[in-house]
């Protein structure tokens, strides 16, 4: 059993907020599984959803999870999902918002720190550090924090947000199927900058010194 979890906060207040960039990857995976619903799990505190795995996605089966915690204690969760099905940390991803990317841009580690992310943080707190987390960037705020990530995302940012959900949801389906170095491959920005120009070539000076006799010769030499 792989279980990919989605940090958020549960209740109509929060639904299509920043900080639940979590739960709107898990619900487009649930999508894509073609799941009828998340069923509620009291004693795990969540709402989870079992997907069948096709042979391309590694076969077995995985847990769609959206702790129902609020953020900061979503380590319950997670440490209670991972000793019933006697799963390694390794096989659980965590998919975070994170203020310190740009949205769209998308970052996946084996392991690492919290960076300041409370719901990471009391993960880390119950599992330890080593278990993959894929952290989707929903922009930096410019004034207050806390409005920032519980707000909406604006009118010009949404096509954006819709992409990247999908972008990382293409990511967990790469993690189920070929692990974390195949997944890899979707980090980076929604929208990479275009290649810069080649530089002119410049001739060699010993080159120019020739192209430049050649243009002096006689003609009749020639």
């Amino acid at each position: 059993m792989r279980v990919i979890l989605g940090i958020g906060n549960p209740g109509a207040e929060y639904e299509g907020t920043r900080h639940n960039a979590g739960f709107h990857v898990i619900e487009e995976l649930a999508r894509r599984a073609g799941t009828l619903g998340f069923e509620r799990n009291k004693k795990w505190k969540c709402e989870v959803a079992q997907w069948n795995l096709p042979g391309q996605l590694g076969g077995g089966k995985a847990l769609l999870v959206k702790p129902q915690t609020f953020v900061n204690l979503s380590g319950s969760t997670a440490q209670a999902c991972l000793a019933f099905y006697k799963c390694q940390p390794s096989d659980l991803l965590v998919v975070v918002d994170d203020i310190h990317l740009t949205l769209g841009t998308l970052r996946l580690r084996a392991e690492g720190s919290s960076g300041g992310h409370n719901g990471l943080k009391d993960i880390e707190q119950r599992i330890g550090k080593a278990y993959p987390r894929l952290r989707v960037g929903i922009g930096a705020p410019s004034g207050d924090q806390v409005g920032h990530v519980l707000g909406r995302f604006a009118p010009d940012e949404r096509d954006d947000a819709t992409a990247m959900t999908a972008k990382a949801a293409d990511c967990a389906m790469a993690w189920l199927g070929g692990g974390i170095k195949d997944a890899m491959c979707f980090n980076g920005p929604l929208h990479p900058p275009a290649p810069k120009p080649k530089p002119a070539h410049k001739p060699k000076p010993d080159q120019a010194s020739s192209d430049q006799a050649s243009d002096q010769a006689d003609p009749n030499e020639i």
